[in-house]
């Protein structure tokens, strides 16, 4: 059980920076600060990973167009292993142009979100993923495979974005198979109807022995067992974008579990690696290494 595997759709982002305006109908206007990336979401999770040293491994889908070529390229080069599940002619990624101004931004995407499985894909994916120590769950279309990694020992760690209509029992399934749920303020009030976030976390005790709640840029409230703490985020980081900083936590949270920590540690780590990321624009702009990791938590911890 030596890696770290998940299933979702490739994100693409083009992000135009320092821009003055969003330009109006039939307008141009110029950047000299563009760049290409991977987006935010389960990749940059597993990339923010393999960066720290662990084996990673993808099941997604990638074309044979440009920004799939381009896709591939990242993930091997950030040590994670992609696998394909598309079988179509078109591009099978979400493509994202970002229009970053000075204290807004606006976005138009292309795609469909997320990757609606035929049994075939599950099969790639569950055949990809065993063995895995860990495996990252999100909402869709994998949850039969999800619940037999589980029964073979993996780790199964949730993430869930937001959801107007979050509840425990829309997503029964999915915190049932869970071992770790990984929700931020908003989140964890909206699915367990509580009215602060300290509430919120021990109604979530029902279902896992092991809790955490992200409290934003404030910290991270979590339950080991009966010892109830607050990790404080890293104030040496200053939030330059918060995009992807979710994504990044949970790489630094996923480290720890790897390698046994405690859960105080694994929140810890969380925090350096999610605050890390804040400091630049992009979802994978910033990041520790595994050496700076460590250094970082004895120094700040």
């Amino acid at each position: 059980m030596a890696f770290i595997a998940g299933a979702g759709a490739t994100n693409v982002d083009l992000l135009y920076e320092d821009m003055p305006k969003i330009p109006d109908i039939g307008e141009e206007v110029y950047t000299d600060k563009f760049s290409c990336q991977l987006g935010g979401g389960l990749p940059a999770t597993l990339i923010n990973i393999g960066r720290l040293g662990i084996e990673a491994k993808i099941a997604t889908q990638l074309g044979s167009d440009m920004f799939s070529l381009f896709a591939a390229e990242q993930y091997k080069k950030n040590n994670v292993e992609p696998k394909n599940l598309y079988r179509g002619n078109s591009i099978p990624l979400n493509i994202t142009s970002a229009v970053i101004l000075k204290d807004d931004r606006s976005f138009i995407t292309y795609g469909k979100g997320s990757i609606e499985p035929d049994d075939e894909a599950k099969e790639t994916f569950y055949n990809m993923a065993k063995g895995a120590k860990i495996c990252l769950m999100q909402p869709g279309g994998f949850t039969d495979v999800y619940k037999k990694l589980k029964s073979e020992g993996t780790i199964m760690v949730l993430d869930m974005g937001w959801d107007d209509d979050m509840s425990v029992e829309k997503y029964a399934e999915l915190l049932d198979t869970a071992d770790i749920y990984t929700p931020n303020r908003k989140e964890a009030l909206r699915i367990t109807g509580a009215s602060n976030e300290k509430d919120a976390a021990f109604a979530l005790k029902k279902y896992f022995d092991k809790v955490i709640v992200k409290v934003d840029k404030d910290g991270c409230i979590g339950i080991d067992g009966d010892n109830y703490f607050f990790v404080k985020s890293v104030e040496k980081f200053k939030n330059k974008d918060s995009t992807g900083a979710g994504d990044a936590f949970l790489a630094g949270l996923c480290y720890g579990l790897f390698y046994d920590y405690e859960l105080k540690d694994c929140i810890q780590f969380g925090n350096i690696t999610g605050g890390k990321a804040v400091t630049a624009v992009g979802a994978l702009s910033a990041y520790v290494t595994e050496k700076e990791l460590l250094r970082l938590k004895e120094e700040i911890y």
